[in-house]
This record gives C-alpha cells, structure tokens and sequence, in this order.
C-alpha cells in the first residue's frame, strides 16, 4: 500500500472524496512529523509508537578496500508495532 491507496482507501471508509482524505492523511502525516521533530513519541494504542532514537558516531570498514572510514551520528525514527496489530497479523 502507498499514499495513494491509503487515500482511496480513507475516502471510501468514510464516504468523503479524495481530497478532503488527502487533507485528513496529509494532517496526520504532518501531526507524527512535528511530534517526532520535538523529541517526543507518538503512540496510538493497539497499533503502535513511532519514536527517535539517537545513533552516536561510529567508526565504519568500506568492505571493498578494508579502509576505515567515519559514520556521522544521527537520529532514527524507530516504530513498534502494538499488541493489537502484530496479533491481526499473525
């Protein structure tokens, strides 16, 4: 599934049209966004948290020369799927 069948699939679910889901997505979208940019976690109970982790630098091997390079440090969005979606799942 894309962006695109998330929208259909919104816009019939809700008998809207496809823009006004485009907007409703778009919104959730940028909600998760804005909260991981501020340090904090967004979790919606049953289906998961979307959360940012640090990774420090590091030192790297390029595997074709074996030459040491630098890894610059970094944040990482991490998710993890919630108790209810990983039992629809399986």
């Amino acid at each position: 599934m894309n962006k695109g069948d998330l929208i259909n699939s919104v816009a019939d679910a809700a008998g809207i049209t496809k823009a006004q889901a485009g907007d409703a997505v778009a919104a959730v979208f940028d909600g998760i966004e804005k909260t991981l940019k501020s340090g904090d976690k967004a979790a919606f109970i049953g289906f998961g948290t979307f959360s940012v982790s640090h990774r420090p630098a590091r030192d790297g091997r390029n595997p074709s020369t074996g030459a040491t390079i630098k890894i610059a440090a970094k944040n990482v969005v991490k998710f993890k799927a919630g108790k209810a979606l990983t039992e629809s799942v399986n």
